[in-house]
């Protein structure tokens, strides 16, 4: 297995620091706030207190507007909702401690029709967690932790109720969608007592598993956020800087090192990215990527691309849903708010220009990552037109 290269040149000691332990879903997947692969609905828990409800956005027209869909019966703080392309909304409920069961709610005139779709139990030190909105916007899908193995369920878009779809060895975190059909999925896998690697799930073979992400052998490689695109990924690994987790870029089979940019170290702040800009078709040095910045003074929006050398910092909407957020093709970032006056908005933020390029140095020259437009060798997942067997 070759490892992936990795450029530490004139890196001092990471300020960032490494942001605790794994938990299911994805640190770059918002929590409050799911938005559908092709941005045309979102959804979260509305509500205060005792009297939690459903509400779904709808985003794609002249202007966003809210629908709520309420049971006769409160959600639970720890409801998991996915939005799918047709507007209904999937919802996953914890009962009893070991069951999950799950729902598709939508509006029906005045109120809400709930189609029960099953359960899947998730006994003893087992969790459940929800994968974000698969892109093609008809299945959903859910895995279930436990200690030694995670299993992946067709939980939504099946005949007939939830299914397994995979079992994969190891515990399993994260959840990024690699291509444009829901058909691979990169998860972050820890074996064992060993370092965390990202791999690769192929859901049309059997839940095959592909190694993804090796940086070094010992290195914690987790992957945030990919666009299937441009090919652009992005990283948290504490590669350069063991025991410190650093941001960092590459691009999907690629043969250029993943690269850790200096302005995507803060101090005292965490950085996370949750949106990249989608259509820039082989050019991954040119989109546009946001990231939510939480520091004691509170949260902000970084707009970055991996062709600049700088992040910009621009001021989030009063409301804003933090850590919300999607691209538009054209380059325009809209993030949803909720204030008193205003209980389903979008602000819209436009990319800043590309700023002018550095004087290049002897001393730049190390440090600088090239701009070739070349595949990071990410080992051999399978993404290249496999077909399924047989």
């Amino acid at each position: 297995m070759t490892a992936c290269a990795i450029e530490t040149a004139a890196e001092d000691d990471d300020r960032e620091g490494n942001r605790g332990g794994e938990r299911p879903g994805s640190a770059a997947w918002p929590t409050g706030f799911t938005i559908t692969a092709n941005g045309a609905y979102a959804a979260r828990l509305a509500g205060a207190g005792d009297a939690l409800y459903v509400e779904r956005w709808t985003l794609d027209g002249p202007e966003p507007y809210a629908v709520p869909l309420p049971l006769a019966q409160p959600e639970e703080p720890g409801t998991q909702l996915v939005p799918l392309a047709d507007g209904r909304v999937l919802v996953a409920r914890r009962v009893d401690g070991r069951r999950n069961t799950f729902s598709l709610l939508y509006p029906t005139g005045p109120a809400t029709g709930e189609f029960q779709l099953g359960a899947v139990e998730a006994p003893g030190s087992e969790h459940l967690v929800l994968l974000p909105p698969s892109p093609d916007g008809i299945c959903a899908y859910a895995m279930c932790v436990g200690p030694d193995t995670t299993t992946l369920w067709l939980v939504a878009g099946g005949a007939f109720g939830p299914e397994q779809v995979a079992e994969v060895k190891g515990r399993c975190t994260g959840g990024v969608w690699l291509d444009r059909t829901g058909r691979i999925l990169a998860l972050d896998r820890r074996l064992g007592d060993g370092p965390v690697k990202a791999v690769t799930v192929d859901l049309e073979r059997g839940g095959e598993v592909t190694p993804l992400l090796q940086i070094t052998e010992d290195s914690n490689d987790r992957l945030l956020l990919a666009d299937p695109d441009s090919g652009l990924l992005l990283i948290r690994s504490d590669a350069p800087s063991p025991g410190h987790d650093r941001l960092g870029w590459g691009v999907l089979g690629s043969l250029l090192p993943v690269r850790f940019p200096e302005c995507l170290r803060l101090d005292d702040a965490a950085v996370t990215p949750f949106a990249v800009q989608p259509g820039q078709v082989l050019m991954p040095e040119g989109c546009g990527v946001a990231l939510r910045i939480d520091a004691a003074g509170g949260s902000w929006v970084g707009i970055w691309q991996p062709s600049a050398r700088r992040m910009s910092h621009v001021a989030a909407p009063a409301g804003w849903l933090a850590g919300a957020g999607l691209w538009t093709a054209g380059g325009v970032l809209r993030l949803p708010y909720v204030t008193a006056g205003a209980p389903c908005g979008l602000a819209d933020l436009e990319a800043p220009p590309e700023p002018e390029p550095v004087p290049v140095t002897v001393a730049a020259a190390v440090v600088e990552e090239p701009r070739v437009c070349r595949p990071v060798p990410l080992q051999q997942a399978p993404l290249t037109d496999r077909r399924p067997a047989g």
